[in-house]
């Protein structure tokens, strides 16, 4: 009889490890009790009864997802492949285990076809200038079709486009040309606001000879003062006329 206490007492204290889980603060746990959901449990030590309830965990971390590389054809049809990081988390566990059968593979796969047909709808312009505005579309489609399976999705970034060698060297050509426009357009600019000074500058010297006359010295003293050379100085003719005019007589 002692034995037969002994293998019982031993048979349901098996029974109470066997219900024994523990929940991390980040899990929640799915209660399946003969195969109906009945509750979902906090974190902590928890008990479920062995052979009736099964628990299945549910992480509720924001979950980083790669997106693998996509072949696209933009709406300006440029071959290009794209891919991007998915950010998500799950906000209703319940849910996320009821509604689909596997949500980390069914959000992938979403989100590699939402990918494909959003960029497939912009220019290839759009789509490396305006990426800011891609992101957003890309997670509203997303939260929204992800929504009934209780997972939220928080953010979505185009991390790389890979264009076709000639799309790049021909992109490289046009920001070329465009710096020449620019280069020009800046020296054209520049000479012209050099020219307009100096007509203003040519007016004022014709309306007062004394300026132009102090500006051809100003001229000379700097040339003096830059290497050792000599200068030939024309004397105006009417300071001349008067010491010819002395030794004559």
């Amino acid at each position: 009889m002692a034995i037969a206490g002994i293998i019982v007492v031993g048979f349901f204290l098996l029974l109470l490890l066997m219900g024994v889980r523990i929940l991390n603060e980040y899990e929640r746990g799915v209660i399946f009790r003969l195969g109906r959901i009945a509750d979902s449990k906090p974190p902590g030590f928890r008990w479920i009864i062995p052979f009736v309830d099964r628990m299945v965990k549910v992480s509720l971390r924001t979950v980083v997802m790669d997106v693998p590389p996509q072949d696209v054809i933009t709406k300006d049809n440029v071959s290009v492949k794209v891919n991007a990081v998915l950010y998500f988390r799950v906000m209703d566990e319940k849910r996320a285990i009821l509604e689909v059968e596997n949500y980390l593979y069914a959000t992938s796969q979403l989100a590699q076809t939402t990918l494909r047909s959003v960029l497939g709808e912009s220019e290839l312009d759009e789509l490396l200038s305006h990426r800011e505005k891609i992101n957003m579309s890309l997670a509203t489609i997303l939260d929204q079709h992800t929504d009934p399976w209780g997972i939220k999705v928080s953010n979505v970034e185009v991390k790389h486009v890979d264009l076709p060698q000639e799309m790049v060297r021909a992109m490289a050509k046009q920001a070329e040309a465009e710096r020449e426009r620019r280069g020009k357009v800046i020296a054209a600019d520049g000479e012209f606001q050099a020219s307009t000074k100096l007509n203003e500058a040519s007016d004022i010297l014709s309306k007062n000879p004394m300026a132009l006359q102090l500006r051809y010295l100003q001229t000379l003293a700097e040339v003096a003062t830059e290497n050792s050379s000599t200068i030939v100085f024309p004397l105006p003719l009417d300071l001349v006329k008067p010491l010819l005019g002395k030794s004559g007589s």
